[in-house]
């Protein structure tokens, strides 16, 4: 096995021989978004300069160093560059910006005003401390992700990595490890909130030699990307939360079950184990503690349920991921009948820390039941999305309006007082409204309010959506990712999605309300897995709030933020001079009226496709 303290002061020694560093981020979005080009121009556009750019950290080699970066959060405003230690950040930088950039931040120490962040004044930003998505916020978990190169094992080691695994594996009893993870707080992030080192020390007093230590990483919510971020910007942070997990309850096996559509995330954690294992962090004895440890990455059978612990088992095992029924809970009889631990990503970057530090790091954040801190990944109807962290107990309040800018219309701009909803938690969540905009963010306070942390997603919508809508979609996808095997989710769930099809296209009577929410409940209590108990909470948090928006589809045939095409009617005012634009558009020829005269709508033939309101350059045509 390498020395980590020789890794350590290697590295210390090329640091040296740099004087600034240029960080490209290359998470998801910001590939997407063309920042591998961005990193490609700078390697041009230096040798274009004369400027000395490596992009290998070594000792012989010195000058600027470039390299890439996991997701630094602030998606929307990607491709995103870091200038270090000048502590600038840019933004959506294109690859005819590297030549500006290596002239004036590298060269010198000016800034390139265009490419920074402005706040409400319209004064440049220069980094991270003065833009307020960062300073509201307190990154632990994702702090290294958009600082350290994600497939350089010697900067995370350089970073203190694996300090925290040797210290598990050489100087802390399995007992000890699980008692410091329940002193400190910590509860699963993957949605439960099951305390873990209670878990862990469930797993570790079960008899047998073999025993199985996996991380789920099939994150399948719609609109969550954390697990990702961290997978993909800080994958040797799972790998060390995961061989501290295998100390404690005594396993010498893992698997990191990655969702098979996270091509880069899968890719970077495969590089992270073989680097591991082959710096003998993994494998036998490592440490020289007589520990062993192997780890597998495995990508996911591309099926929400298997977010499911038991699913997950089954899809690792080979077999089909649906649920099997608890007890045997996975702790007794797990992965081939093995006791077996599952921790979620972010729960496992999260235990090194508190092996380092103690207890306190995660006690002296957060609340007295929920401590620590919470990613959320943060889109929908808001000034700024992406990835955050913040506090357990910080308010819905904090982060729509302080740390994301504030509610926005279709047009993108923000607005006042046009807040109506979020949804928390995914398609097992619930719909939160204003009057939970000063709810602490925790796991006992959402559970009151009829929600529940999840796995972290915060879908926020403006005044101007319809809340049956957002019900309907979330019920949509927990139709179509129902595996089937209980009766109550798979045609309770169906039966659930007619019904809110009725709703939306005018067919519902007095009767589908009431007969809707009865099936809601009866799916919550009597599905196998928690997926199918917690599918209808879209359905009954938006009853619970949005009652009168389903009463006016229902009763009024009208869908009051107009986004239901079915309730829609469109129909001409006195503005209209007959220019039978409209007319002539029309599809199904459902416009009539003579030139220069008023034409009108026949609602009977109106397909309601909007055709007629697009071309109207009067604003005579309605739709109410």
């Amino acid at each position: 096995m390498k020395d980590l303290d020789k890794i350590t002061a290697d590295v210390k020694k090329a640091v040296k021989n740099i004087n600034k560093r240029i960080i490209v981020c290359a998470g998801t979005g910001c590939v997407a978004n063309g920042s591998l080009k961005v990193y490609d121009a700078f390697v041009k556009a230096a040798k274009e300069l004369g400027i000395d750019v490596i992009v290998e950290l070594k000792e012989e080699n010195s000058g600027t160093l470039l390299s890439k970066s996991g997701c630094q959060g602030f998606c929307q405003m990607g491709p995103l560059v870091d200038i270090i230690p000048s502590g600038i950040l840019y933004i959506k930088v294109k690859p005819e910006d590297a030549k500006e950039i290596l002239e004036k931040s590298i060269k010198g120490d000016a800034l390139v005003e265009r490419l920074c962040c402005k706040n409400k004044d319209g004064k440049a930003c220069k980094g991270h401390d003065e833009i307020p998505f960062y300073t509201k916020q307190h990154r632990m978990v994702i702090k290294q992700c958009g600082a350290i190169d994600p497939e350089s094992i010697e900067e995370y080691i350089y970073d203190g990595g694996y300090k925290a695994a040797k210290k598990a594996c050489v100087e802390m009893s399995d007992k000890e490890i699980c008692d410091l993870i329940l002193a400190s707080g910590l509860r699963g992030r993957g949605g439960g909130g099951f305390p873990t080192g209670k878990k862990w020390d469930l797993t570790r007093v079960q008899p047998g030699p073999k025993k199985y230590i996996i991380c789920n990483g099939d994150e399948g919510d719609p609109g969550a990307f954390m697990d990702r971020s961290v997978m993909e910007g800080n994958p040797h942070s799972v790998i060390e939360g995961m061989i501290i997990a295998s100390k404690a309850i005594g396993a010498d096996e893992g698997y990191v079950y990655v969702r098979t559509e996270y091509h880069l995330a899968v890719e970077r954690m495969k590089k992270a184990v073989k680097d591991a294992s082959d710096y003998g962090v993994l494998g036998k004895n490592i440490f020289g503690s007589n520990h062993n440890f192997t780890l597998h990455v495995m990508e996911g059978a591309g099926a929400f349920v298997c977010g499911e612990e038991t699913a997950l088992i089954a899809s690792v095992e080979g077999k089909r991921g649906m649920p099997s029924p608890k007890p045997p809970f996975p702790a007794q009889s797990g992965l081939w009948g093995k006791p077996t631990a599952i921790n979620n990503v972010e729960t496992l970057a999260t235990v090194p820390m508190v092996i380092n530090y103690g207890a306190r790091i995660l006690k002296d954040i957060g609340t007295e039941c929920s401590s620590g801190t919470k990613t959320f990944a943060l889109t929908g109807h808001v000034l700024n999305t992406g990835l955050i962290e913040v506090p357990f107990g910080t308010t819905l309040r904090q982060i729509i309006f302080d740390i994301s800018g504030g509610v926005t219309d279709e047009k993108g701009e923000v607005r006042d007082n046009y807040f109506k909803a979020v949804q928390i938690g995914g398609p097992s969540g619930g719909c939160l409204t204003e009057e939970h905009l000063d709810l602490p963010m925790d796991f006992d306070s959402l559970r009151k309010a009829g929600a529940m942390v999840g796995s972290g997603g915060l879908v926020v919508m403006n005044k101007n959506t319809c809340m049956v809508k957002i019900a309907k979609f979330f019920m949509q996808f927990t139709q179509n990712e129902s595996c089937g095997k209980c009766v109550l989710c798979r045609e309770g769930t169906k039966q659930m999605l007619l019904m809110l099809e009725d709703i939306t296209e005018g067919r519902a009577d007095e009767n589908t309300i009431p007969l809707l929410e009865k099936l809601a409940k009866a799916v919550q209590v009597g599905s196998l897995c928690g997926l199918g108990k917690t599918a209808p909470n879209p359905v009954l948090s938006t009853l619970k709030y949005f009652r009168d928006e389903y009463e006016a589809h229902v009763k009024e045939k009208r869908c009051p933020s107009g986004e239901c095409s079915g309730l829609v009617k469109y129909s001409i005012n006195d503005k209209c001079i007959g220019c039978t634009a409209c007319a002539v558009k029309c599809p199904v020829k459902a416009i009539k009226g003579e030139r220069k005269q008023k034409h009108e709508i026949d609602a009977a033939a109106c397909i309601k496709c909007g055709v007629c309101m697009d071309v109207c350059k009067f604003h005579a045509v309605e739709r109410g």
